[in-house]
Formats: structure tokens, sequence, C-alpha cells
């Protein structure tokens, strides 16, 4: 043998020749069982070890897409059965949480996908219809799940209405009635075109009276007046020039001023009387012209009804006596009070006329158009 041959010594030789004839002898898997097999990790040699399973015991694996792949659809109907489109649909989990809102299409439809499993609940809005809203269900896995009984019923019908006291509803009313003027310049108070107005109490009585008996333009009107009985000399114990201007002037604004407050305010307020002038405004001529002269006699109570002007001619008659006063003493007398009433009388009859006619078309501000 080779290994022999550079041992000389023959106790040496002896000695290799037996560990030579021992690894003969045994088998080669013995010797392999004595050695450990190593991995490394980070450098450093470790025993292999078995790795963890990556599903519990017992388990199957779970599809990596399998949380998103349920969905929930319908259709929204009406109580006959047709189709709703547009109706707002909500999705929302059990507790209310995450909802998913769309509109349904035009065949009613509505369809939310890639769900994951859970519980949910659908509630459905649409203009018109009553709210719905379904139970609580379960959607598992992979479900398509179908909402039954989609059925929207009609909404009740919701009237608000809102009661206010008359007398808000009569000031709403003379404010604009106080807008109204004749070529936008000469006051038309005493006309209302809302054939139905609320009544006025004594107190919005007085309210409108100062506010017509003091406008400006009604004093234009004294002015010209007085000027017209100047040139005119009605009245001679006035005299002329400017002290029998101021007298006839002063005169004017004392008839119009008594005249005014009594028949507009004080028996009104006293007899539950309407002083306003309604329009009628519909029908033939002549049944306008009637309105329109008996109007000047009959007037509607504070209640609606319909009765005996008494407010204008006691005001005539006591602004008649009142004149007596301050009138020269030539002029006085039953004469002067009578006098004045059929004027006043006379001058009611005229104006109606105009408002039933004229003023309509010639007034700004006209809230109304008269008996329906």
């Amino acid at each position: 043998m080779l290994a022999f041959r550079f041992v000389s010594s023959p106790f040496l030789q002896a000695l290799l020749a037996g560990v030579l004839l021992l690894c003969s002898i045994l088998p080669a898997g013995a010797l392999a069982q004595q050695q450990i097999p190593t991995r490394r990790i980070n450098d450093v040699s470790l025993p292999d070890t078995p790795l963890p399973h990556p599903y519990p015991e017992n388990s199957a694996p779970q599809s990596p897409s399998a949380e998103g792949s349920a969905s929930v659809a319908g259709t929204v109907l009406d109580a006959s059965g047709a189709t709703i489109s547009g109706a707002n649909v909500r999705l929302s989990h059990g507790d209310g949480s995450q909802p998913h809102t769309m509109m349904s299409e035009a065949n009613g439809e509505f369809s939310f996908a890639m769900l994951p499993a859970g519980s949910y609940l659908v509630t459905v809005n649409a203009k018109g219809f009553a709210p719905f809203s379904s139970p609580v269900f379960a959607v598992a896995i992979l479900q398509a799940y179908e909402v039954p009984d989609v059925s929207l019923s009609v909404a009740s019908a919701s009237i608000e209405v809102t009661v206010r006291p008359t007398e808000f509803i009569a000031a709403e009313q003379i404010r604009a009635e106080e807008k109204q003027r004749l070529v936008g310049f000469f006051p038309n108070f005493y006309t209302s075109y809302i054939y139905d107005a609320a009544p006025l109490t004594a107190k919005q009585k007085f309210s409108l009276a100062m506010r017509g008996t003091f406008d400006p333009v009604a004093m234009l009107g004294v002015g010209m007046a007085a000027g017209i009985e100047q040139a005119t000399n009605s009245y001679a114990g006035y005299g002329q020039g400017a002290a029998g201007y101021s007298k006839r002037f002063a005169a004017k604004f004392a008839d119009g001023r008594t005249s005014d407050l009594l028949t507009h305010a004080v028996f009104p307020a006293l007899l539950h009387q309407d002083p306003r002038y309604y329009y009628q405004g519909s029908g033939s001529v002549k049944s306008r012209v009637a309105h329109a002269v008996t109007s000047a006699f009959l007037t509607r109570s504070d209640t609606g009804h319909t009765v005996f002007n008494s407010s204008y001619f006691l005001g005539d008659l006591s602004a008649g006596a009142l004149s007596n006063l301050y009138y020269p003493k030539a002029n006085r007398g039953a004469n002067l009070v009578f006098t004045n009433a059929a004027v006043g009388l006379a001058g009611r009859i005229g104006t109606n006329l105009m408002r039933e006619f004229l003023s309509k078309h010639l007034s700004t501000n006209v809230p109304g158009d008269g008996k329906p």
C-alpha cells in the first residue's frame, strides 16, 4: 500500500493498518449521522428548524379578494309597482357607519358592489314619497344580496297654516294703501283694491286719517280751494287781499281736517264702520256705477256686513256745525251746516266714480284687483 511506503517504523505501520481496517468495517451512514447540518442566518451558523405553517391548524386558505366580493342590489318601486328613478339610495352598515349612496337608475334599480361581508341596511328617499328603511340584513362573502320589497308610499300631505291676528293683516294692508297715489302724486289712501280687506281697529282708523289729512298734497289742495274762493269772493265777510286769503285758507283747512277726522276716524271708531271705498273693478258698467253711488250711502261694518254709512252723514253734519265757529257771521246758521253736508255728499259720489273707473289705471302701488 502507498501509505506504508512513507512509514519506516514497523510499529507505526501496524497501527496505521489497524485504523484502515476499522474504517473499512464501519458503515458509511454511521459517520454521516455524526454530522449536524447547519444554515447561515446573518453569517451565524444555526441548526435548521421547521418553518411555521401559514394557516392555523384545520383551516383553509382564504382568497385575497374575498373581503370585497359581496354585492347588494334592489329595485325602487311605488305602491302600484311602477319603478321610481332618481331616488336617493343609501347603504350603511348595521350601526349606520360608512354609508354608500347612489341614485336609482331609469328602471328603478340600484346596485352596490365590492362589499365586505357584514350586516347592512338600505334607506331610500324620493321626492313626494315617504322615506323607506329596510331591516338590517347580513351579507356573506361572495353573496349577491337582493333587497326585497323596496316599495315607497306616497307622502302624506303636509299643509302649514300660519294664523296671524287680523290686526297685523290690516296693518300690512294700510301700509300698502298709504303708497297709493294718483299719477304718483295725489293721495289715494282710502281706496281698497283688496275686496276682502281686513277690518281696521280704532287706532288704525285714526292713524290712516291723520296720514291722509295732513299729507303735503292735501295742504296744496287747501291752498287752491282758498284761492278759488278768493277769486269768486265767496264768503265776502273774509274780505280780500292777503288777510282775506289767510282767513279762507284757515277755514278750508279747518273744514277738511274736521271732516276727515270725523268721517274717517271718530264716528267709524264709535260706530264700528269701515271708512274706505272698496273697488269693484268687475261686472257691467251699470253695476259698477251703482256700486260707486251707493257706497256714498252704504258701507261695511267691522264684522263685514253692509250698513248705512251713518259715519259719513254724522261726520259731515258735525263738521258743518263746527264751521259756524269761524265762518263770517253772515254765512252762519243751519244753511251753512246742510250746505257743507251736501257738498261733502256730492264730492263723495264724484270721488267714488273716479275711484271705480280711473283710479286703478292712474294709481301707483295697487295691491289688488277688486271683487273676484
